[in-house]
């Protein structure tokens, strides 16, 4: 039974490469760097050939020694590492000083590190290999040789057989005869699998149901085969002559009046760093990193076989690790830049993700302003409406992380504002079921909790969390946080208007005080300005997280496990005092994590907020009730962040945009 072939087939993306010299503290690992580690750690005996890297992440240098950092000088490189015990017993971090190759600290993990490679495969092999799954398979008519088995992780539901244990729970599909791998769940089955043994615990199995006979694929020969296509169109497309407006090189990107720095890590995926915005001739700090913190898909069945089904996808799995090279004409425009991003294999080697960034400029087909001046028209003369052609700069990268498709967006704008898009497409997470139609019988009790999207197959009703760390530097480090609200306004009993509102600004105190629901019955704005800077009309400058796209549930946050680990979806917005070590909200070990180190306890500290170096957390998020228009794939649903500035600059930026003609 050769059960590796899918991760082979995802392996065989990827391709090595040496990489380079780093020139900034806050550039990405590179090749060399990566093979250096290895060195080190093997050179003190903590490492030997059979180690396994879940994670290999920088250790940014403090916040002051980058912002005082110029070009030619030295700061140390060093990294935190997730290895295997050379002894086989658990994992370890250890942290290495390439500067000075040493290792300056080593001690075991105080939780699961992200899941290898390794352990998926070993999973797969592992559920397909105990024979009470071989015999459940044969009830079916099925052999091991006819399904594949997808290892998923369990979530924690604090049960006392479960401690010290490192788990996933394994459910299995008939192999596709098409492109789609989820078409065909055996439903009813699953494998629960320790990976530190690489053993099957046990088995699960409530019995048969039906086993969807439609393959669903979705390639354009299996879509015509299935209805005919529409009829070739005339392509609308984007084109760019004369090469980008934006220039890259070694992290640095510029493009009109923004310059920042990117890298890829193995567990958020892509990382901007001093995002910096042009007033006049001044360049003006406007956030020192942002990256998104976590990603939580919970599933709302609560049967057997999905009720465990959290996922914490950027811990867990890592949004780096599952970056998919970016197709030109598809993902991005053919005129894009598409760029390679470095992380580390299982066993600590570089590993390059070729065309896993995309960037491009675009035209969106929209004014940047404009302005029809009516009083200025004659009966012999006509004036036409003022405007200028709005254009964007767009970072991407696309991860899959099981079933699903997360695209990645930051798109600048020339007004000063910028958006942080989330993407979700791909396949929906489907169960198997009795029911073929609505009216069967069993259909009723199958989709209490999902829809009836296809014969056999049910898809879940679920949520979509994705929180973005945002350290705000408005000119500085040190900030002042408020909120701007749209309260009612006193009427005078004479006045003709009996209801007005008017803005209200509301300074938090503390870290506690600091966190927010979004309703559009108490609409608000969460503004970061710079206290010890004041524009030409004397306003403080700020920058304010306009709206976002966001979701609440009626959770239980005080006893649904899956609810007290990632406790920070309860309010869309959060804020803390700076501190290098709290850099994800759902914690630093995700996986089978138990809720104890997250951004809502963090909170609990109640620090002072106002002027001191405030990062601003914002999750945004949608609830997915499943539709047969969702099948076999996924139209993209976008979701959005909206950074604007509020009074920074002193008049519209964009004003100055050249009349193309």
């Amino acid at each position: 039974m050769k059960r590796t072939n899918l991760l082979g087939g995802v392996a065989a993306l990827f391709m090595l490469g040496a990489g380079g010299a780093s020139a900034h503290p806050l550039d990405g690992l590179s090749g060399p760097e990566y093979l250096k580690i290895n060195e080190i750690l093997r050179g003190s005996e903590l490492a030997n050939d059979a180690t396994l890297y879940p994670l290999i992440e920088l250790i940014e240098p403090p916040k002051a020694d980058v912002l005082a950092w110029k070009e030619g000088d030295t700061l140390d490189r060093r990294a935190m590492v997730h290895m295997s015990n050379a002894d086989g017993s658990g994992f370890v971090e250890t942290v290495v000083n390439l500067t000075t190759g040493k290792v300056e600290a080593s001690s075991p993990v105080s939780g699961q590190p992200m899941v290898l490679f390794a352990e998926f495969a070993n999973a797969m092999n592992a559920a397909l290999g105990h024979p009470d799954m071989i015999a459940g398979l044969a009830k079916r008519g099925l052999t091991p040789d006819q399904v594949f088995c997808l290892p998923l992780t369990a979530g924690n539901f604090f049960a006392a057989e479960d401690d010290g244990t490192r788990l996933m729970k394994v459910p299995c599909y008939v192999n596709p005869d098409g492109t789609n791998f989820y078409a065909k769940p055996i439903e009813g089955i699953y494998a629960v699998v320790d990976l530190q043994s690489g053993t099957a615990l046990r088995v699960i199995d409530q019995g048969n149901v039906a086993v969807p006979k439609d393959g669903w694929g979705y390639s354009g020969e299996e879509i015509e085969a299935r209805t005919p296509q529409r009829p070739a169109t005339n392509p609308a497309i984007l084109t760019q002559e004369g090469g980008p407006n934006y220039t890259y090189a070694d992290g640095a990107l510029q493009w009109d009046m923004w310059r920042m720095r990117l890298r890829v890590d193995k567990r958020p995926g892509p990382v901007l760093s001093n995002i910096d915005v042009r007033d006049g001739d001044e360049w003006r700090s406007l956030i020192y990193q942002a990256h998104l913190s976590e990603v939580f898909v919970p599933y709302m069945d609560p049967s057997e076989g999905l009720y465990w089904r959290t996922y914490m996808d950027s811990g867990e799995y890592g949004f780096g690790l599952f970056l998919t090279p970016l197709v030109a004409g598809i993902d991005c425009p053919s005129y894009a830049t598409f760029l390679p991003a470095m992380i580390a294999d299982d066993a600590g080697n570089p590993l390059e993700i070729p065309d896993a960034i995309c960037i491009f400029e675009r035209n969106i087909g929209d004014p940047a302003w404009r302005h029809f001046e009516i009083f200025a028209q004659g009966p012999d003369q006509y004036v036409p409406a003022e405007g200028r052609p709005e254009t964007e700069l767009v970072v991407r990268t696309a991860s899959e992380v099981g079933n699903y498709d997360y695209l990645i967006d930051y798109r600048f704008k020339q007004n000063g504002q910028m958006e942080i898009k989330i993407g979700a497409t791909g396949l929906d997470g489907v169960k198997g079921a009795d029911a073929t139609s609505m009216d069967d019988p069993s259909a009723a009790a199958e989709t209490e909790y999902g829809t009836l999207i296809a014969p056999n197959l049910v898809a879940a009703n679920h949520d979509h969390y994705f929180n973005f760390r945002i350290d705000f530097d408005i000119d500085q480090p040190k900030n002042m946080f408020m909120t701007m609200d749209i309260v009612p306004a006193e009427v005078a009993d004479d006045s003709p208007r009996r209801s007005l509102w008017k803005v209200e600004h509301n300074m938090p105190k503390s870290e506690m005080e600091a966190t927010y629901q979004v309703s559009s019955f108490k609409p608000r704005y969460f503004m970061l300005q710079n206290p010890d800077r004041k524009g030409p009309l004397g306003h403080t400058p700020g920058y304010m997280i306009h709206h976002g796209s966001v979701a609440y549930g009626p959770f239980d946050f005080e006893n649904d496990p899956p609810m007290i680990r990632n406790a920070y979806i309860e309010n869309s917005v959060w804020n803390t005092v700076y501190d290098p070590n709290e850099r994800y909200a759902g914690g630093k070990f995700a996986l089978q994590s138990d809720g104890s180190d997250t951004l809502a306890q963090w909170v609990k500290e109640d620090a002072p907020l106002q002027n001191k170096d405030i990062v601003t957390w914002f999750t945004a998020g949608f609830h997915h009730i499943p539709r047969m228009e969702d099948w076999p794939v996924m139209s993209t649903e976008w979701k959005t962040v909206h950074i604007m500035p509020h009074n920074f600059f002193p008049m519209n930026p964009a004003i100055t945009i050249r009349d193309p003609e």
